[in-house]
């Protein structure tokens, strides 16, 4: 899976949690809790959707690590090499 469809993937899954996100309004190097106003509970919807989807542990240290849309898309390209 190269990054462009990562970022689809994440985007889709993010979208799942918050139906109004405006994807052209995201930027990619600013924390996504922020933008789309996930409260603790929809962050870790979102990381286990992601976990579910993409079938990558991401344990419980690494969840600062994907902060931004950016962070998310590198971090889980290096997880899927």
């Amino acid at each position: 899976m190269d990054r462009a469809e990562l970022k689809r993937a994440v985007l889709a899954e993010l979208k799942r949690i918050a139906p109004e996100l405006e994807e052209s309004e995201l930027k990619p190097d600013r924390p996504l809790r922020d933008q789309v106003d996930l409260d603790s509970m929809d962050w870790l919807n979102f990381l286990v959707a992601l976990h579910e989807r993409l079938k990558v542990e991401i344990p419980e240290s690494d969840y600062a690590r994907l902060g931004t849309l950016d962070q998310t898309v590198a971090y889980l390209a290096a997880k899927l090499t």
